[in-house]
């Protein structure tokens, strides 16, 4: 990994990545007419709309089937290995967003860090949360008066943040600062309809034009499939990092050895495993998580890997059986999903939902859509969210999602409390 050091000048910063493919592709993101996924693996980039997904096919119901009836048909069409690329909503109100680009690039892993990133250029802002810090603690006192009854073990309860420039937002700063900041995390756009037009396109006649897009910095890999293997590495429990080096560490070995959020991470593992066991022939699931960092949290991580059953089995097959997690959700999840919605004053749309991309081979990766944001000329909305167990303190679990928003504003370049 190469450290770039600089005083937050972009040419600085230009100049030392002239030569890096990953870097480059980066920089070639267009807003509306772009795909962007980097990841461990490597970085794609994907451009134009060649077909799109219709809004029946993208139905939450059966859409892995769907999807493989699209890509078969490109094939039949004389399309060398298509793919489909984009995001499915947490809830099924909203279709899948889907598309087959007309064309893609990929490029090694992104192998530069960038730790002090430019500001985006934008002058003033003002913030709304929703709700307000003081309502999120109420709600999440609610989850637990419920959990004290027997029927719910825990609910993700998250909140938003509505930012107001007065300038549009530079969307491709934002993402390239998400990805410098920390290679190591999934990072996405998906460019999407106006809010309000999701589900309005179909596969004849004009289309929406894309002038939203949803971008993100993920560490949680739901997941991929590449030939027979197939890997996930789900994430609950976390800690916020501190910026003195002996705090931060005091807060890893807390996290390490906390009951609490060990119990709350064999929940999520255990429905992982569960719901990935009958589709592998073997399935390793360590005994213990580990400790692994961001730049904004520590997470408890367990890494799950296995060998496919059926080779018929696509990513996206494998992505629809997990989703919703408990990390996202709770459990049991429809009871989580009733706490949600009575509870967060917002629509989640992609959100807490997942975004990656499949091709006609089966392969493909799919991250869990958090640390995110969507933005739309002069406005910008963060998500951020807390699991809620028996337990938890209403004051702990507004903190997290303090720390978790950190992520998005640092690339905003904004360091005001929220």
């Amino acid at each position: 990994m190469t450290t770039i050091e600089t005083d937050g000048h972009i040419d600085a910063v230009d100049d030392a990545l002239a030569d890096d493919a990953a870097a480059r592709l980066l920089a070639a993101y267009e807003k509306g007419q772009s795909f962007l996924f980097s990841s461990p693996r490597g970085v794609l980039l994907a451009r134009g709309v060649g077909a799109t997904m219709s809004k029946t096919m993208c139905a939450r119901s059966d859409l892995p089937s769907r999807m493989r009836e699209f890509l078969d048909g490109a094939v039949e069409f004389g399309r060398r290995n298509p793919m489909v690329v984009g995001a499915v909503p947490f809830g099924g109100t909203l279709p899948a967003h889907l598309v087959m680009p007309e064309e893609v690039v990929r490029a090694e892993p992104l192998n530069v860090l960038v730790p002090r990133q430019k500001p985006v250029s934008t002058p003033t802002y003002s913030v709304r949360p929703v709700p307000a810090p003081e309502e999120y603690e109420r709600g999440v006192a609610r989850a637990l008066r419920r959990m004290d009854h027997g029927d719910l073990s825990k609910a993700v309860l998250a909140r938003s943040l509505e930012l107001t420039s007065t300038e549009s937002i530079d969307v491709r700063e934002v993402l390239r600062n998400l990805a410098m900041a920390d290679p190591a995390s999934y990072t996405f756009a998906v460019d999407l309809p106006r809010r309000g037009e999701d589900g309005t396109r179909d596969s004849f006649g004009p289309q929406p034009p894309l002038e939203r897009t949803f971008l993100g910095a993920s560490p949680e890999l739901l997941v991929s499939r590449r030939g027979n293997k197939v890997r996930s590495n789900p994430m609950a429990g976390s800690r916020p990092r501190s910026s003195d080096p002996v705090e931060d560490q005091r807060r890893a070995a807390e996290l390490a050895a906390s009951e609490k959020d060990h119990r709350e991470h064999a929940v999520v593992v255990d429905a992982v495993a569960e719901a990935l066991r009958p589709l592998c022939t073997e399935l390793h699931v360590p005994q213990a998580p580990t400790v692994i960092s961001t730049n904004a949290m520590w997470h408890l991580a367990t890494e799950i890997t296995g060998e496919l059953r059926d080779a018929s089995t696509t990513s996206l097959h494998l992505a629809d059986a997990l989703h919703p997690t408990p990390a996202v959700c709770g459990t049991p999840i429809d009871r989580a999903r009733e706490v949600i919605a009575e509870t967060e004053p917002f629509e989640r749309g992609y959100y807490a939902g997942m975004v990656g991309w499949c091709d006609a081979a089966g392969d493909g990766e799919w991250v869990v859509a958090i640390r995110c944001a969507e933005v739309e000329d002069e406005s910008m909305r963060l998500f951020a969210g807390a699991g809620i167990v028996p337990g938890s303190d209403p004051a702990d679990e507004l903190a997290e999602t303090s720390a978790k928003f950190r992520t998005a504003l640092t690339a905003m370049g904004l360091n005001q409390a929220v």
